[in-house]
């Protein structure tokens, strides 16, 4: 282990037993529904931040985002709320449901079917709600 990874894992130690100090039931603290308090940007603020303001050639909002997901998508897609938050925008910014199963598919070559696995079902779960705020 290293020195660097030594100072890591103690940091992670105090702030663990810190937050069972506050509340002993934030020993096992998930955060769930996180991604619903954040609110999904409009199309046009994405392209802004994220499409082509800085670079007028370069990649749209739809697709980095895309590109996003792919990345969570092999690292297993173990932070679930920027991942919901991510297909969320990814659609708000033109991507379709299709689209965004596409690149989790095609990920299970780099991350593995259980990441895959995982990403589809957080990824039909933003779907599911979607439609649901639609109707």
């Amino acid at each position: 282990m290293t020195d660097l990874s030594k100072i890591f894992e103690r940091m992670l130690e105090q702030s663990h037993a810190m937050a069972k100090a506050f509340n002993p039931a934030l020993e096992s603290f998930q955060v769930t529904g996180f991604d619903k308090l954040m609110p999904t940007m409009p199309k046009d603020f994405m392209d802004m931040m994220w499409g082509n303001a800085f670079n007028k050639d370069g990649l749209d909002a739809k697709t980095r985002l895309l590109v996003v997901l792919a990345g969570l998508t092999v690292l297993g897609a173990q932070a679930e709320p920027q991942f919901k938050l991510t297909v969320r925008h990814a659609l708000e910014a033109g991507a379709t449901q299709k689209e965004v199963a596409e690149v989790i598919y095609q990920m299970s070559m780099l991350g593995g079917i259980p990441a895959m696995t995982h990403a589809l079902r957080l990824a039909q779960e933003v779907f599911k709600e979607t439609q649901e705020d639609d109707a």
